[in-house]
């Protein structure tokens, strides 16, 4: 059975709250397996008989939604596109004097041309954003709760959803779940 690794978008932040021991018991009686849960920031595993990444994530969407009373973006990626991904971060040279941090934005869908221009022309002082598929790496030179590239402004200048982790969870992942 194919096993996924899903990133939740926007959930634990202010007033949208899931609990992702709710979130594992609910995935578990609607149809999925194998469902794990990495720190409350929607990080989770599962398996199940959908064989397509946009399935997944507007099951797990619409499950997560209807449980939680709000609408959950759900991004999918395969287990065995994590490890690959840690590596090729790693392997992108410091740009930013001074970088502290790198996060990964894992996008619905990978952005049209113009639109990857669009944002790695981003000229604000300490970030930087460089798309990689699906997925835009966002370094940093200044303290990330600062940063004026946010995941909204990406989801913006991309025009489709997405959601960021900081390298650190991104790397326990790949080693925890990915093939």
């Amino acid at each position: 059975m194919p096993s996924y690794v899903v990133f939740l978008r926007a959930v634990n932040v202010g007033k949208r709250q899931l609990k992702m021991a709710e979130a594992r018991k609910v995935l578990s009686d609607n149809g999925f397996d194998d469902v794990e849960s990495h720190i409350q920031t929607g990080n989770l595993f599962v398996s199940t008989p959908l064989r397509s990444v946009t399935k997944v994530e507007a099951e797990v969407g619409r499950v997560l939604g209807k449980h939680a009373g709000f609408e959950i973006v759900a991004i999918a990626r395969k287990p065995a596109e994590l490890p690959p991904l840690v590596k090729a971060v790693d392997g992108i040279p410091t740009h930013l004097k001074g970088e502290s941090s790198r996060y990964v934005s894992f996008c619905a869908t990978a952005p049209k041309a113009a639109a990857t221009k669009d944002l790695e022309d981003w000229d604000g002082a300490g970030e930087r954003a460089t798309v990689m598929g699906k997925d835009v790496l966002m370094e940093f030179a200044v303290p990330f709760h600062e940063a004026k590239l946010t995941g909204a402004r990406i989801e913006k200048i991309l025009g489709i959803p997405g959601t960021a982790r900081n390298m650190t969870v991104v790397r326990a992942l790949a080693q925890k779940w990915g093939a």
